[in-house]
């Protein structure tokens, strides 16, 4: 059985899917390119109900390539933080006049945010911070939506290594269709699309969030410096 038999047989509440058809999609898709996994999803899922988030981080632009290239009018959500360094912004005004992106700014609660810039949370309290900032306001854009696609590499963390192509979370489905491509993959496709990196990627900065919380490192270690964080929690 195919996957968008599967997803018929449950109807059009894709959220409800069972760990059968979970695993019948995973099944499917794995054998996939990461490329051929997003064109087929939007075959296999009512393109309306699919959701696309962007840090536009490091090398976003790897990622939003493929999607504008597949759905050129496919909304992309930008979790705007307050917190993020002035590079990110302009890298993201480049991206979206580059691709013709259409973007959707998630912002968090302002007397929320307020808040945390008066407490200074992201010292005192990070995990707060990052709930009331980011997963807070990104919970609230997703209700309007059956599935998600993220762009998780499983090389990048621990814990993003053991995911699959499809899970269910918090009553939705999460999308990784880039979740078992390597970072030689990665720099290939962008040296061959002569797409650009992050401004700070060329000061030391591999992975990049909101400015209090980013130092220079590899990978994940320049991420809340000093705390065994390595998660925003929107991904958990």
């Amino acid at each position: 059985m195919g996957s968008a038999q599967l997803i018929t047989r449950f109807g059009d509440n894709t959220a409800g899917l069972s760990k059968e058809a979970l695993a019948e999609l995973n099944r499917v898709y794995r054998s996939l390119s990461f490329e051929e996994r997003i064109r087929r999803v939007y075959e296999d899922f009512a393109p309306e109900k699919i959701m696309v988030t962007s840090s536009f981080a490091a090398t976003s632009a790897y990622f939003l390539h493929i999607i504008s290239t597949i759905r050129p009018e496919q909304p992309v959500h930008f979790i705007d933080t307050g917190y993020h360094f002035e590079q990110t912004l302009e890298y993201k005004d480049y991206l979206v006049e580059r691709f013709g992106l259409t973007v959707v700014d998630v912002k968090p609660d302002p007397d929320h945010h307020q808040v945390s810039l008066e407490n200074r949370m992201w010292e005192t309290d990070p995990d707060l911070c990052c709930q009331v900032n980011k997963v807070n306001p990104l919970e609230e854009a997703k209700e309007n939506y059956d599935l998600w696609i993220s762009s998780l590499m499983g090389w990048q963390t621990e814990h993003r290594a053991g995911l699959e192509v499809f899970e269910e979370r918090r009553g939705m489905i999460k999308f990784n269709p880039m979740i078992d491509v390597t970072k030689e993959q990665r720099d290939r496709y962008i040296a061959e699309h002569d797409l650009p990196f992050h401004p700070l990627v060329a000061e030391g900065y591999d992975s990049i969030g909101c400015s209090h919380c980013t130092f220079k490192g590899e990978g994940r270690d320049g991420r809340w410096k000093g705390n065994s964080k390595t998660e925003c929690g929107i991904h958990l």
